[in-house]
């Protein structure tokens, strides 16, 4: 069964396309500490093989960030080029920063506004980011 769908533009996250023009992605998120680089690995592919096609990972601290790169080494030596996006609070702003090559290993950051912080430094923040 198909939707009215208003028309809009076309992005990609990593391969996946998304927009009016594409069938609806399906996304998924681990419940793993992302930490934990062979458990949040092992829990991406099998979310991958049920048919998700974008993983969304937790980045909520330094031993995430450093995760996030191991974990795409991991899904990539299994073939898996599923896209994953960091889900990031608070401190996404700093860690982006910090951790550039977990930056280059994320399709897609997902920033919530609601915790960028408050006034001009949630907007200094976003600019950051």
């Amino acid at each position: 069964m198909e939707g009215m769908r208003r028309p809009t533009p076309t992005v990609r996250v990593g391969r996946v396309p998304l927009g009016s023009a594409h069938p609806i992605a399906v996304q998924s998120m681990t419940n793993t500490p992302t930490a934990d680089v062979e458990a949040t690995a092992a829990q991406v592919l099998a979310l991958h093989r049920a048919g998700s096609e974008i993983v969304r990972i937790t980045v909520n601290d330094e031993k995430a960030a450093q995760a996030v790169p191991k974990i795409k080494e991991r899904l990539l030596a299994e073939g898996a080029e599923v896209p994953l996006v960091g889900d990031f609070h608070f401190n996404g702003h700093l860690l982006l920063r910090k951790y550039p090559k977990m930056a280059e290993a994320l399709d897609k950051f997902r920033l919530n506004p609601g915790t960028l912080g408050r006034g001009r430094h949630k907007d200094e923040h976003f600019r950051e980011m």
